[in-house]
């Protein structure tokens, strides 16, 4: 696509000051950033205008092909929760590489192909929906579709997270047969990427579920969850420091649903409201992993506050 020849937009105050602290923790090993980067409503803050105009407008197809490129100027890693949704192609993830240079970071989800004892019945599982699925914790299957893919790129891979709905309640009798089938699987992964466990349910919070996590060097999510204890009561958790880094994921308001959330904060310009557990949970996480010297990685979502660029720039506030 021919882009029009415009000068682009002066950067925002807000984004150059923002990409100068987030490039100063990074070089302490201390990295934030976002769920993903395809938000229009970052347009005119992290996203300059003039860059995604064709023939004089705005072009989304513009947009969503190239944004990554601008995002990486302000921020040093970002999470692919895309890859829940699917094994990409060898090709995908060269382009994906290609767009943005080291040392940006990325983080992915991995597929819920690995994560899902059975299919929702959904639509879009198709004629899946309801059945059990062959790919649960399996181990090689999980090496050979996405590791190995992966691999030429794993100095670039920051972490990859499993992320286990509360459903998995229905699955397993206890916390302490989870925690036996997860030590499995992991024990059997190859130990040149780093790994992260997000629950979605309470009921895993024990002793079991963490020694399974130490027992194989990967990290529990502390997560901001609709169904999970605060990331304060985590972090407060005998054992919540799993491996020697740490991994946390901002998303949503503990009693707050997803849908309600994009109802309130959609298109995401601004900050709407303030979570100051979540945000002092942060702040806690890096002043930790400041002073033993560990990697910490840092993910907020837009349906927290309603402008994760807003959030992290208040959590890293006179933190350098």
């Amino acid at each position: 696509m021919q882009q029009s020849l415009v000068l682009f937009d002066s950067e925002d105050p807000f984004k150059v000051k923002l990409a100068t602290q987030l490039r100063q923790l990074a070089e302490r090993r201390l990295f934030l950033g976002g769920s993903s980067w395809k938000y229009e409503g970052w347009i005119g803050s992290i996203y300059s205008p003039g860059r995604y105009r064709v023939k004089g407008r705005f072009s989304k197809k513009c947009f969503e092909q190239e944004c990554l490129v601008e995002y990486a100027e302000t921020f040093p890693i970002v999470c692919g929760d895309f890859a829940f949704y699917q094994f990409p192609t060898r090709a995908f993830w060269q382009k994906l590489f290609q767009q943005v240079p080291a040392p940006f970071h990325f983080a992915f989800k991995a597929p819920e192909e690995i994560t899902l004892p059975s299919f929702p019945k959904l639509p879009r599982y198709g004629p899946r929906a309801g059945a059990i699925n062959p790919g649960f914790l399996d181990a090689e299957f999980f090496r050979a579709q996405f590791l190995d893919l992966l691999r030429p790129y794993r100095d670039r891979v920051a972490v990859i997270i499993f992320e286990f709905a509360a459903g998995l309640t229905k699955c397993f009798e206890s916390a302490a047969v989870f925690a036996e089938a997860i030590d499995k699987f992991f024990a059997a992964l190859p130990k040149d990427f780093r790994f992260a466990v997000e629950i979605r349910s309470p009921i895993f919070l024990d002793s079991s579920y963490f020694d399974a996590l130490r027992k194989n060097n990967v990290a529990h999510v502390f997560n901001a969850w609709t169904g999970m204890p605060e990331m304060t009561e985590q972090i407060k958790e005998p054992d919540s420091f799993t491996a020697g880094f740490t991994v946390a994921r901002a998303l949503l308001r503990v009693g707050r649903s997803y849908e309600e959330s994009v109802r309130s904060f959609a298109p995401y310009r601004e900050l709407k409201e303030q979570n100051a557990e979540v945000r002092a949970a942060l702040r806690n996480l890096l002043i930790r992993a400041k002073q033993r010297a560990e990697p910490t990685f840092i993910f907020v979502n837009n349906r927290l506050e309603g402008f994760a660029p807003g959030t992290i720039a208040a959590v890293i506030e006179n933190l350098i």
